[in-house]
């Protein structure tokens, strides 16, 4: 390899090696004085080859993901449900949360990801983070809340893998306060793209809110529930893209919406309100997108056919899908929807929450 000749490029081979190195090294190593090499540290982060303290380096940059990390339990009847008595079924647990199931999704398909979220003192939430790190996700930054028990999600599932109830104990995601986002700034920083579920308190999604659109930074939100819709504030100025379902929608333009029509303009007030896409999925239905660039008001995906095995986690694999490939092409949403639906559908055909088949080169055999 051809040697740098420029003090500059060479103190840029070092940054990109050594994140951590001070500037008195960088001196020492090149014969420069500290004044040079700060100089030469502002040049480049002008370039925005660097993006400042500790020299992050715009190809590193992780994308964040923010919210609910909890125990999944599934349970599956073994013949159609039956209301009022009692159902044979079968079980099955994993971890589970949005937030940590999109995570884990992008570290399998090889990005760098970082996880903020709430777990208890217990032994649910240490199998939580050990199980996250384990799959490559940065967890430095995770909370453990003392006295708390770690989150849970139960599923009852039919015969066909449809679910068909969801109980979900979440009182650990009340812990990601704005007090706790402040805490994190070093870590949140330098995303390269900011997810958040819903499971945040309305304060904490405001302020990353606020945060999105003073800084021009990169947010994605997904809803998880329709009742946790009441959550998203008025004023979404600085939301990339929210992603929801159909009910979801409904919930929060607080009507029913009937027809495509109808939820054109339901997304339209959404943009209204300042979120500048809003991406609409609808199960085998597949799903619907805005096209703020166009101009042209919605379009319209289909579903891949799929052998459903089990549908829990396919709309945060879809939700990481759609996120793997805006942190390549920003600007075109439909093909991230298109990444979104091929991840779906591997989960989809997997018995687990996040697919084991999910790999680096996934969408490259596509």
């Amino acid at each position: 390899m051809t040697q740098p000749t420029s003090k500059k490029e060479q103190l840029y081979q070092l940054i990109a090696a050594q994140p951590f190195i001070s500037q008195q090294e960088l001196a020492d190593q090149l014969g420069l004085s500290r004044s040079a090499v700060a100089g030469h540290i502002a040049a480049l982060i002008r370039d925005k080859r660097l993006l400042g303290r500790a020299y992050v380096l715009p190809d590193q940059r992780p994308v964040v993901c923010i919210g609910g990390a909890n125990i999944d339990r599934k349970l599956r009847t073994l013949g159609p449900v039956q209301m009022g008595t009692s159902n044979p079924v079968s079980q099955h647990e994993a971890f589970g949360g949005v937030a940590r199931n999109i995570a884990e999704n992008l570290a399998r398909l090889g990005l760098p990801t970082r996880l903020l979220c709430a777990v208890g003192d217990d032994a649910a939430g240490q199998s939580l983070l050990a199980h996250a790190q384990a799959v490559g996700i940065d967890i430095k930054a995770c909370l453990q809340a003392a006295g708390m028990h770690s989150g849970s999600y139960t599923a009852l599932l039919n015969d066909e893998g449809d679910m068909v109830l969801a109980l979900a104990h979440m009182e650990c995601c009340e812990a990601l306060t704005p007090d706790y986002l402040h805490s994190r700034q070093p870590q949140r920083g330098h995303a390269a793209f900011t997810i958040a579920d819903l499971n945040l308190p309305t304060d904490s999604i405001g302020l990353l809110l606020q945060e999105a659109h003073q800084q021009a930074m990169p947010l994605m939100m997904v809803a998880v529930s329709e009742p946790k819709m009441a959550r998203l504030p008025q004023d979404l100025r600085g939301l990339r893209l929210l992603l929801l379902n159909q009910g979801e929608l409904e919930a929060a333009v607080a009507h029913r919406i009937n027809s495509d029509a109808e939820m054109g303009t339901a997304c339209q007030q959404l943009q209204q309100r300042g979120v500048q896409d809003v991406i609409v999925t609808m199960g085998v239905d597949g799903v619907s997108y805005t096209c703020s660039d166009t101009g042209l008001g919605m379009r319209h995906l289909p579903a891949p056919a799929a052998a459903v095995r089990d549908a829990t986690g396919a709309g945060d694999a879809f939700a990481a899908g759609v996120a793997w490939s805006l942190y390549r092409e920003p600007d075109d949403l439909g093909l991230a929807c298109v990444f979104g639906l091929k991840l779906a559908k591997l989960t989809l055909e997997s018995d687990a929450t996040v697919a084991a088949t999910i790999s680096p080169t996934i969408f490259e055999e596509a």
